[in-house]
């Protein structure tokens, strides 16, 4: 069976989670015994792609895509349509939402990430057309994979999505490397990857400013997501936490360093596709306090450290009841090694393989 997977993340991101799944599920499926796996990206910017002999890649790697850069991806999407026609692959996986897609002739399969778009619209510019181009891309898609029952469930509360249709396939954890030394010089609080919107890091800036103790004992550090913007800025100054709240951003070795010493990993968010920081957190022994809500009672089972996401009081209790309790963040550092060990890349890839096989 030839499966080919399109060029539209590996053309966008150079580093990332939906091209770190798809570059994660392709080279293991590439071994499969009667597979076929090629990813055809005429010009692309990921790394991940770079050198892994494993890998069948069309096409070449560049340091940014030429400019303009909506001719380059018109004419990077006429020459994948061109060599989809001259070689049909048995599956095509879409690696995003394409606007301008190859012949119906060829089986489709397309993973949904989550829902953002249509639960949080007042998040994302009005013009955004990723939501109608996700809808096009599940209509003409023979299966659809999506990372977790609750995106399951919002996808076919919101686009009526026929149930028989959806497969649930979780992610793995890329981030094992063996963690260094600590980088911070004091004990601290973790928080790592977007901000914005719907991922609630003002509620953890209210419940880290409001507990006295907290700021006191403990750093907190954001990891990734880009510097500090002026209103947050603002915010940390106002709530007298110049200095206490600190951003950082590195490779995945000082990630990986930060989540083995910290004391505990803080995910206030309202709402996760999958939620893949806190596999992470997990895999490094760091306690992780989340909500108790969409996808992550799933990913973090019994490891989870459950608070009201709508609470800084509940959230300050979460909180302050591991990093002050040795014992009680000792048994949640175990319950998450033995939790992420359940997710696989492996597992994944499988389970990706029996997708193709249904179609």
């Amino acid at each position: 069976m030839k499966v080919v997977y399109d060029h539209q993340i590996f053309s966008q991101q150079v580093y990332g989670g939906v091209s770190r799944y798809f570059f994660e599920v392709a080279k293991r499926i590439a071994t499969f015994e009667g597979y076929d796996a090629e990813i055809l990206s005429p010009l692309f910017v990921n790394e991940y792609l770079k050198d892994e002999p494993s890998l069948k890649v069309w096409g070449i790697h560049v340091n940014q895509m030429p400019r303009p850069r909506r001719i380059a991806q018109r004419l990077i999407d006429g020459l994948v349509q061109w060599k989809l026609h001259r070689e049909p692959p048995n599956i095509l996986h879409e690696t995003y939402y394409a606007p301008r897609t190859t012949s119906s002739r060829i089986p489709r399969v397309t993973t949904i990430h989550d829902m953002t778009y249509e639960l949080f619209p007042q998040y994302f510019a009005g013009h955004d057309a990723t939501p109608e181009l996700k809808r096009r891309a599940i209509q003409r898609a023979e299966r659809i994979i999506v990372v977790s029952h609750s995106t399951k469930r919002d996808l076919i509360e919101i686009l009526n999505v026929p149930e028989n249709k959806v497969d649930v396939i979780y992610h793995g954890n890329s981030l094992t490397q063996i963690p260094g030394p600590s980088v911070v010089p004091e004990p601290y609080l973790l928080y790592v990857g977007s901000r914005s919107g719907y991922k609630n890091f003002e509620l953890a800036l209210e419940a880290y400013g409001c507990s006295p103790r907290l700021h006191k004992d403990f750093l907190l550090v954001c990891f990734g997501g880009g510097p500090f913007t002026r209103d947050e800025s603002i915010l940390i100054r106002s709530k007298g936490l110049v200095g206490r709240v600190v951003f950082d951003s590195g490779s995945d070795e000082k990630l990986s360093s930060l989540y083995h010493h910290a004391e505990v990993f803080l995910h206030p968010s309202l709402y996760e596709g999958f939620g893949l920081s806190i596999l992470e957190a997990m895999h490094y022994g760091c306690p992780v306090v989340c909500g108790n809500i969409s996808s992550m009672p799933e990913v973090a089972g019994e490891a989870g450290a459950y608070f009201d996401t709508k609470s800084s009081e509940s959230f300050i209790s979460r909180i302050e009841s591991l990093a002050y309790d040795s014992t009680e963040r000792k048994k949640y550092s175990e319950l998450g090694i033995e939790q992420e060990s359940r997710f696989s890349w492996d597992r994944c890839a499988r389970q990706t393989a029996e997708t193709y096989r249904s179609i």
